[in-house]
């Protein structure tokens, strides 16, 4: 049988997320193939994958052993259910989860993506401070331009406009907001996390006065704003907050969804900066992005708040059909092996002062107005276009990939987190290929 090559599709049936589709339909950027630290395109052009995905392939891509443990799942079992019924595999690992994260966070809640993390974890907040007699407790304290996904808890809690002005009326009630710790005035081009900005931390304090302690559930901050444009915490910032809320009562959720499996260093962004919380969200580079997965953290103190009354009673009404999918779990322990023997969750810090060398190469280049790094990330923010926010850094982004770099546009600043198998050399191709893009928009 002769083989007939697939018709292009129609561009009008997807209604892309996060995107602006008639821009986009007018001039598609499509790829088609990935290997290690590219991304091939539909016109057969190789891209440096800047970004790893979209935070998410952590150890590069096309990973045979990943590759190999979900086809041998799916064709073992593709899906068994896990309400009232279990296969081994998330019980494994959840085990090895365990092993990895800061420590006394050794119970884990499977979801399927950061979003569905974030709603979980504030309902476990709540549903905890009901089952240790606090049940007054019930609002929730987010942070301005912070992002917890797509979930109405999660734009409730989150402070990016943009993802909550079309649906206000029907966010969560009872949710207020710590300021963001983005400070140009005293923080511009500061290498790693920033020296100003920690008594923002004791904004929260302010707010405890303003709605008493007996009546706040839970913190929910990300140790570092990815989707923002990579805003960094003050030195000592998460430290005070992990005070605060500990002499209140407050539990502390720490949403890893971008900075979780090595992305700033350690396994998690709660080992670098030696701050445990009590809840801790994850996803993206938990499967590598191979497979779509997420989980939640708990403290065995929380976890056991919730194991009371009869045995045969459900201890959480919360779930989804495809909590610890026996594919997403093969996909997800293949990675763990992969990180665990590259002992890629100390590349962040083995590259970091080369990485920031490179980047901070860009400082005088036109427009650059900030660059942010820490780990394997970076944000470098631009001056705002005179036509308009968010044209200059789209320019940027827009002409990083003619030039074979995959970069990411956040408003007017390009973030930057390559996956953690890059070499020096990868870095030196994406840093001449930005300023070229720099200089010319």
């Amino acid at each position: 049988m002769a083989n007939h090559p697939r018709p292009a599709a129609s561009a009008e049936h997807f209604w892309m997320p996060f995107t602006a589709n008639r821009q986009f339909k007018a001039s598609p950027r499509l790829l088609e193939s990935a290997e290690g630290m590219y991304y091939t395109d539909t016109d057969g052009r190789q891209v440096i994958d800047g970004t790893a995905g979209l935070w998410c392939c952590n150890a590069g891509h096309g990973r045979r052993e990943i590759t190999e443990a979900v086809s041998r799942q799916i064709a073992r079992m593709d899906f068994a259910p896990t309400f009232q019924m279990g296969h081994p595999l998330p019980f494994e690992l959840a085990e090895r989860l365990a092993e990895i994260a800061p420590a006394g966070l050794n119970r884990v809640f499977f979801t399927n993506s950061g979003s569905e993390s974030a709603d979980t974890a504030l309902k476990v907040a709540l549903a905890y401070q009901r089952a240790i007699g606090q049940g007054s407790r019930t609002r929730l304290i987010g942070r301005e331009l912070a992002y917890h996904g797509v979930g109405f808890g999660g734009i409730s809690v989150g402070g990016m406009g943009n993802n909550r002005k079309a649906f206000g009326s029907s966010l969560l009630p009872g949710v207020d907001h710590l300021p963001h710790t983005l400070d140009l005035t005293r923080n511009a081009f500061t290498r790693g996390l920033p020296e100003h900005g920690v008594e923002l931390a004791d904004e929260l304090e302010r707010l405890v006065i303003l709605h008493g302690a007996e009546n706040i559930a839970a913190v929910i901050v990300e140790p570092m704003s990815g989707s923002a444009g990579v805003i960094l915490p003050p030195q000592g910032y998460l430290q005070r907050l992990r005070e605060i809320t500990r002499k209140h009562g407050i539990l502390l959720i720490f949403d890893e969804v971008i900075t979780g499996f090595g992305r700033v260093g350690e396994a998690f962004a709660a080992q670098r900066w030696g701050v445990t919380p009590d809840i801790l969200t994850c996803a993206k580079g938990l499967t590598n992005g191979a497979v779509p997965m997420g989980a939640v953290f708990v403290s065995e103190q929380i976890h056991e708040a919730f194991m009371q009354g009869p045995e045969g009673a459900i201890e959480f009404f919360h779930g989804y059909t495809y909590s610890g999918h026996p594919v997403a779990c093969a996909a997800a322990l293949a990675t763990q092996e992969i990180y665990q023997r590259e002992n890629l969750f100390q590349k962040a810090i083995e590259l970091e002062p080369y990485w920031q060398d490179a980047l901070f190469s860009l400082q005088d280049l036109p427009n650059v107005t900030d660059i942010r790094t820490v780990g394997l990330v970076a944000g470098i923010q631009f001056a705002p276009h005179a036509d308009g926010a968010g044209k200059r850094g789209y320019e940027v982004f827009r002409r990083c990939f003619e030039d074979g770099l995959l970069a990411r546009a956040s408003g007017d600043t390009i973030a930057l987190s390559p996956a953690l198998i890059v070499e020096r050399e990868h870095i030196d191709a994406m840093i001449e290929r930005l300023a070229d893009a720099i200089r010319k928009s």
